[in-house]
Order: C-alpha cells, then structure tokens, then sequence
C-alpha cells in the first residue's frame, strides 16, 4: 500500500521546518486516524484536507488485537480509530472511548436505520461511534483452479473449506484464512450445527479440532495478505471480507492478467460484520476528530469510500451515489434472503476470550 501517512509526516516535518525559520504561526490543527489496510480512497482524504485544512496522519493496521493492544495500554496517539464491533463493545466496557457530541455531527441524519438497529448490540443508543463500512465473512476463490482440481466445487458451502477429503484438493495451490478467531470459529461452530454465538467452552473445543482437522492444508493465516495473494493468481482460495475480495477480484480485472476471483456467501450462513469509527478517551484533537466523523458521514463523501473499497456503509443517504455495479452486486448488498441467513457476531466476556484465544493459538501455530 502506497505510505500516505509516510508522506504526511514527512510533510509535516518540512512545513514545521519552514514554519518556525520564517517565524510564521503554529502548524495547522490535524487529526490522527488509525484504520485497516487498503481501506479508503486516498483523494477522500486529501479533500478533507482541502475542504478543512485539518491535515490527515493517517496509519492503519491489519488486526483487531493490534488495534486493541495500542487502545488499552493507553496513549495511543490516536483521535480516530475503527474496530470492529465486538471488540468495539468490549473497549467501550473498559472506557477506551468518549462519548460522541451529537450536536457536532448533524450528518447523522443521513445513517441508515437497519444498520444503527444492528450496531446497536455492541454499542446501545450509538452513542460511541458510527458505521464505517460493513460487510460478510465469505469464501473468495480462483475460478480457474477451482474447476482444475475440482469441476463440481462446492464454492457456495463451508463444505469446500470444512471438509477434509475437499479442502485437501486445493492444498497443493494455496489455502489463506484470516487470522482471526471472531471470524473463523463462529462459522465454524455454525458448520457444526451450533450457535455461532456459543460461550460454551465444550462447544468452542469442537469447532476448533474441526479447524485442526483442515489446519495441513492451510497456507497461512493472515488478514490482508490474501488480497493481492488472489489477485496475482498466487493462491486458489481464501475466506475473507468481502470487499477484500472483491478488490482482488477488481485488482485481476484491472491488471489483465487471467485471475477470475469469485465470492460467495456460503449457502449455511455466514457472519455480517460493522466496522466502527469511534474516538478514543485520551485523544488529543476531539474536535478535529468530530469533523472528520461528520466528513465521513456526508452521502458523497462515504459514497466515493465504498465505491473505491466495494463494502456497503451505514449510510441511507449515500446510495444515490453509489455506483451502480456496486449497490447491485448482491456481494456487496445482500438480497433480503441472503440477509435471513447473516449472523451478528456478539461480544465474548473475558473468561470466554481466554478460552477462545488459546484455541485459536493452537489451530495457527498447529501446536
């Protein structure tokens, strides 16, 4: 990914330089953002800029627990960051965030009430944050070597990744699943029959042996390698967001290379995901911080986002200006009966994630 916020520090660095040799007044305001990878426009960034003159240090990660991790030991140095909804409701439990001003983001009225219903669960009223983007957990595969290795594959069910006789077809041309168990064992546990929910740690134990039982045939676990894995045609299957192979798939399309990427929401279900920009308790810039927000939250603006990353928003008003292969692509916006069969992943208690961080250190490390 192209160092934008390599290049704003640098920026900054020069202008501060020039600034304090010329006598010329403090730097302009600036708000720090912490976001996943390959996940914005850059030009939505630049005419925040332009339209404020609030620069944009912009980094991003590819995990929650990095995420987590900086959140929790404090001073992260962020004014903006964006986790996912479960860990986002723990965070709020352990006061990492400050409560939004409302009446410094009148964009509000632009969200979408479905999504505020579901984002709801990790954080009542919204009080804390808003919908960035959401999407699915789904399977994203090379068609060609799909049909080489199997003409009858079952792309449309966890079968293709769940059971051992199938999933051992595709070894031998690369296997990626994210690195991540709040993605990974409740589908698992789903495949099984079980509450994808479940806390029960009986429960939890048998969706990770049936990860155990697959673990040989997987390449490698990680959370954002897989993007540019599918689309050089370096690996034949990947689970993964949707718009992270969706973006391959765009990626292969524009580089002309022969990789036709596929995504499927398996048939048995799958996991639909909120990602949430929220503000951090000890950030520095708060009112830099709310302009963004509210930046974010014009139709235009987030439209141009979800064109460019292929993930719906949370917000209502931004679909007439989403691109018409976008918002018609049931990948990207489900079908209502798609839909019935997305679960909502809930937040684990502490006893519960300990229980489930040791499983999912032993299906990874495959110790």
């Amino acid at each position: 990914m192209f160092d934008f916020a390599g290049m704003r520090r640098s920026f900054a660095g020069a202008a501060a330089a020039a600034a304090l040799l010329a006598g010329a007044p403090a730097l302009a305001k600036e708000v720090r953002v912490y976001n996943w990878s390959d996940y914005i426009d850059e030009e939505v960034l630049k005419d925040f800029e332009k339209e404020t003159g609030i620069k944009v240090v912009y980094d991003v990660f590819d995990s929650n627990e990095l995420l987590e991790t900086k959140l929790l030991a404090g001073g992260s140095g962020y004014d903006v960051v964006v986790p996912t909804g479960p860990f986002l409701a723990r965070q709020i439990s352990a006061n990492v965030f400050q409560k939004l001003d409302k009446s410094k983001l009148p964009n509000l009225k632009n969200t979408w009430p479905l999504i505020n219903e579901r984002t709801a669960l990790y954080d009542p009223g919204n009080d804390y944050s808003i919908n960035y983007m959401w999407g699915t957990t789904g399977i994203g595969y090379n068609e060609a070597k799909i049909k080489e290795r199997m003409a009858d594959a079952p792309v449309d069910s966890w079968d293709l990744i769940f059971k051992p006789e199938i999933v051992s077809k595709f070894k031998d041309c690369g296997i990626f699943l994210l690195d991540a168990a709040d993605d990974i064992l409740p589908v698992a546990l789903l495949y099984l029959g079980l509450d994808p929910n479940s806390k029960d740690p009986g429960e939890l134990q048998k969706a990770g042996a049936l990860l155990e039982s697959i673990r040989p045939n997987i390449q490698k676990f990680h959370s954002s390698e897989f993007i540019n894995a599918l689309a050089n045609g370096d690996i034949c299957i990947a689970v993964g967001f949707s718009g992270d192979i969706l973006q391959a798939r765009d990626r292969a399309d524009e580089a002309k290379n022969g990789v036709t990427v596929g995504y499927k929401i398996p048939k048995e279900g799958a996991q639909m995901w909120f990602d949430q920009m929220a503000i951090p308790t000890d950030a520095k810039n708060v009112e830099e911080a709310h302009a963004f927000l509210n930046y974010m939250l014009d139709p235009k603006v987030i439209a141009k986002a979800s064109n460019y990353v292929n993930y719906a928003n949370g917000n209502l008003a931004s679909q007439e200006f989403i691109k018409e292969e976008v918002k018609s692509d049931t990948s990207i916006f489900p079908d209502d009966a798609t839909l019935k069969r997305l679960f909502v992943k809930e937040p684990y208690d502490a006893k519960t994630q300990r229980v489930v961080t040791r499983i999912w250190t032993k299906v990874v490390t495959g110790q």
